[in-house]
C-alpha cells in the first residue's frame, strides 16, 4: 500500500483564519493579537496536559490568550471549539488530493484533534480519506510519535511519505522516524535545522511530483 499522511489544521484547513475570524466574533478587531499569543500557549497546553481533549486544548489556549490582553472572555471562551467544523479549506486542497487518488495513493490524516471535532470537518473536505489517526486515538499530541506509531502499526504502509505545515509537530518527528516528508511552508518560516527538511513547498499545488519524489529518494 503506498500512504500519503496529512497533518489536517495548518495544512489542509486555514488554521490561522480560523482562529482569527473566530476569536473577532468575540472581541472584534482583536481576532489577530489573539491569535499571536495563542500560537504559543497551544504548544504549551498540549506539553502540559497530552490527555487533554483539543477541544479543552482550544479553550484553555483561548483563555490564557485572552488573560495576555487582560480580557475576560466569559462564555465566549468556547468559541474555537464550537468554529472550527466552520474554518475554511484552502482552495487548491480538493484538486491536489484528488490527483493523488488518481494516482494510486491513499490518504490518511494524523491530527492533534478529538474525533468528533475532525468528524464534523471531514465533512467539509472535498475528498474522502482512508484512514484517521487523532490525539484522542492516541492519548498525545505531535510531535511527540503516537500518532506515527499507530498509523505505522494498523496500516502497514508499504511506501509512506508525510505531508504537514507545522516544522515543530510533523516535519520534526517525521524526520525522527525516518519517513519520507514534504514541508508545506505557507508562512515562510525559518527551520531550525534547515537539513531535515526533504522537500519544502508554500502550498500543495504540484504535490503529485513532489511525493513521488520523496518516496523515491
Amino acid at each position: 500500500m503506498r500512504w500519503v499522511t496529512f497533518d489536517c489544521f495548518g495544512t489542509l484547513v486555514d488554521w490561522r483564519h480560523g482562529i482569527t475570524t473566530s476569536a473577532d466574533l468575540a472581541f472584534p478587531g482583536l481576532g489577530g493579537r489573539l491569535l499571536t499569543h495563542y500560537l504559543k500557549h497551544e504548544v504549551a497546553v498540549e506539553e502540559e496536559s497530552p490527555s487533554m481533549r483539543y477541544r479543552d486544548v482550544l479553550t484553555e489556549s483561548l483563555r490564557r490568550s485572552c488573560a495576555d490582553e487582560g480580557l475576560d472572555p466569559g462564555e465566549s471562551v468556547s468559541v474555537l471549539a464550537d468554529t472550527i467544523p466552520h474554518w475554511p479549506v484552502y482552495p487548491e486542497v480538493g484538486h491536489e488530493l484528488g490527483a493523488l487518488r488518481a494516482a494510486g495513493w491513499r490518504l490518511a490524516l494524523l491530527t492533534n484533534c478529538d474525533r468528533d471535532l475532525i468528524a464534523e470537518t471531514l465533512r467539509r473536505l472535498p475528498v474522502p480519506f482512508d484512514a484517521v489517526v487523532t490525539a484522542e486515538d492516541v492519548g498525545g499530541y505531535k510531535p511527540a510519535h503516537g500518532h506515527f506509531t499507530r498509523f505505522r502499526e494498523v496500516h502497514e504502509p508499504r511506501v509512506w511519505v508525510h505531508v504537514a505545515q507545522s516544522y515543530t509537530h510533523d516535519i520534526v518527528p517525521a524526520h525522527t522516524l525516518g519517513l519520507p516528508r514534504v514541508w508545506i511552508n505557507r508562512h515562510g518560516e525559518r527551520p531550525s535545522d534547515p537539513s531535515i527538511v526533504q522537500e519544502t513547498q508554500p502550498d500543495l499545488h504540484d504535490l503529485v511530483g513532489t511525493v513521488a519524489r520523496v518516496s523515491a529518494a
